[in-house]
């Protein structure tokens, strides 16, 4: 099941984007996300951009490197 979960979030291919991880079903790399909340740009700024990215899509990304880091060992 988790490998279901983890295929409708994230993708990487060699053909798309030169292997670089997207959002599934887009050319959108994920680090883009990262770049624009960084930059001091809302969510909702990123989804228009990118309408190809769901928001469902965007904001388990986000709760999943919240987990990450949670749990990451310092």
């Amino acid at each position: 099941m988790k490998a279901e979960v983890e295929t409708q979030i994230i993708s990487r291919s060699p053909d798309v984007m030169s292997g670089a991880s997207v959002f599934a079903g887009t050319r959108v790399p994920v680090e883009t996300i990262i770049d624009y909340l960084a930059g001091g740009h809302p969510l909702d700024e990123f989804l228009d951009d990118f309408p190809t990215v769901r928001r469902e899509q965007a904001v388990e990304l986000l709760k999943r490197v919240k987990q990450m880091l949670r749990d990451a060992p310092v």
